[in-house]
């Protein structure tokens, strides 16, 4: 019986994993390390686990080069957890924090901080329909801000920041979720990074967040130890139960990036993919991308077709040439292809002939 041909699977997460990684964890499932027992089985403070989680740390360092003053923690919650966590842990005696809103997860993010502090919105993209990020130029930040958050890619609208913000004195706290480990960045221009892994690092259930030292030490009182970063860093992301399963799996998918070539290759990779699907709606009269140029996602490429009774039809015929999960968030409606880095460029290549047919046959 030969191997079953996978669909193309464009799902904005939780999303597609390398099938090298699904494949390995398969092998091992039910005998991890020669220990006999599955690696969801093993006790998380067992020495089997710790050396693992140890070495997966190392490799996130190395592909990310995370400078040594930084703490990496492996929690739970997701990014909407992190949402109220990242307030909880970095007002530090401050009243206030800047946001720029950006779009779906900018706007959460905002609502949630504002149960814990001032929210200062210092710039907004939602006049222009969060087509683009507001220039810095237009921003309105406060010296005596907290912190200056923004949501570096948002997988809903399709808008991704491709500078760095300069914040002064300020700390820059970025939600990375959806464009982590898709291209080098340079972790000291951040005081935070924090995001959701079901996109670019494993499985839903794994959130991780890398702080710098100094912004530790003064949580809220009221923040629960297990949303502490002080406490968490002291204990290795250990003092309850870690997602181990999904630790694991993250743990495969960078060992991956890094026979894959690292973050430069990705990068590149990437780059050519979001290039080939951009250029062919540029091309199109029939396809439509809203996006400012400067400003569009390379991990979710979001386009409305001419009419939206057209919707259906289309999925429909996508489905049946092999390339799934390509309907646009309910917000926004339309399609939207999730370009991460498991998705491979001969993916990209079916949807644009497919793209390209459908168009022909409906014009």
């Amino acid at each position: 019986m030969g191997a079953m041909q996978r669909p193309f699977n464009f799902s904005p997460g939780p999303a597609a994993l390398p099938e090298p990684v699904l494949r390995q964890a398969a092998s091992e499932m039910l005998d991890w390390n020669g220990t006999g027992v599955s690696v969801m089985e093993v006790s998380h403070r067992g020495k089997e686990f710790m050396a693992l989680q140890a070495g997966i740390e190392a490799d996130l360092r190395e592909l990310l080069a995370i400078p040594a003053n930084y703490k990496v923690l492996f929690l739970q919650g997701g990014a909407i957890g992190q949402n109220a966590i990242v307030p909880m842990n970095l007002l530090r005696g401050r009243k206030s924090a800047d946001y720029v809103n950006t779009g779906a997860w900018a706007t959460r993010s905002i609502a949630e901080a504002a149960h814990f502090c001032h929210v200062n919105v210092a710039a907004s993209g939602e006049r222009g329909g969060f087509t683009s990020i507001p220039k810095q130029s237009e921003w309105r930040l406060d010296r005596e801000a907290a912190y200056v958050h923004i949501c570096a890619n948002e997988t809903i609208g399709g808008v991704e920041y491709h500078w760095v913000p300069d914040t002064g004195e300020v700390p820059l706290v970025a939600d990375m979720s959806s464009n982590i480990l898709s291209r080098p960045i340079d972790v000291s221009r951040y005081g935070l990074i924090y995001g959701g892994a079901q996109k670019n690092i494993g499985p839903a259930g794994l959130t991780f967040v890398i702080v710098r030292d100094d912004l530790l030490g003064g949580a809220l009182p009221i923040t629960p130890e297990a949303f502490n970063y002080t406490i968490q860093a002291a204990n290795n992301s250990m003092i309850n139960t870690p997602p181990t399963f999904a630790i694991y799996l993250a743990g495969l998918v960078f060992l991956w990036i890094k026979e894959g070539g690292g973050l430069a290759a990705m990068a590149e990779r990437n780059r050519a993919k979001a290039a080939l699907l951009y250029e062919t709606l540029d091309a199109s009269d029939f396809y439509v991308n809203r996006i400012a140029r400067d400003d569009r996602s390379l991990m979710n490429v979001v386009f409305q077709l001419p009419d939206p009774a057209l919707d259906a039809p289309f999925l429909e015929g996508a489905k049946a040439a092999g390339l799934i999960a390509l309907k646009g968030h309910r917000l926004v409606g339309g399609m939207r292809a999730s370009l991460y880095n498991a998705m491979p460029i001969e993916g990209v290549q079916a949807l644009v002939a497919y793209m390209k047919d459908f168009e022909a046959r409906r014009a």
